[in-house]
């Protein structure tokens, strides 16, 4: 089974930055997508953005221009740059992977982004 750790969360003051890290390792991964989702209290995950072994990506409308995804994936790490941070960016950031083989999804626990002045 695999594991994913996020990192790299905290309080940052609006306008600024944070860069967020997801190491992952396991016999059973698909890398293709990596997906980055966010969830505030009581809401479903949204989708924050999509990588694709190739380097596809795809974010959704509210990040666009603010956030980039990129992986390295020989070194089982993908990152999340988060520029030009907006109160509404506040919520627990998760590394989403899926399984080789099945229906299984694998989850981090999260990192949680706090922006505020």
């Amino acid at each position: 089974q695999a594991q994913l750790v996020e990192s790299g969360g905290g309080l940052v003051p609006p306008g600024g930055s944070l860069r967020l890290s997801c190491a992952y390792r396991g016999s059973a991964i698909r890398i293709d997508p990596m997906r980055w989702y966010r969830q505030t209290q009581g809401k479903q995950h949204e989708v924050v953005a999509q990588i694709t072994s190739n380097g596809i990506t795809n974010y959704t409308e509210a990040v666009k221009g603010r956030f980039t995804i990129s992986a390295d994936h020989p070194g089982g790490t993908g990152f999340l740059q988060m520029d030009n941070l907006k109160p509404e960016d506040t919520a627990m950031y998760y590394c989403n992977l899926l399984q080789n083989r099945g229906d299984m999804e694998y989850w981090g626990k999260g990192t949680l982004v706090a922006v505020s002045s």
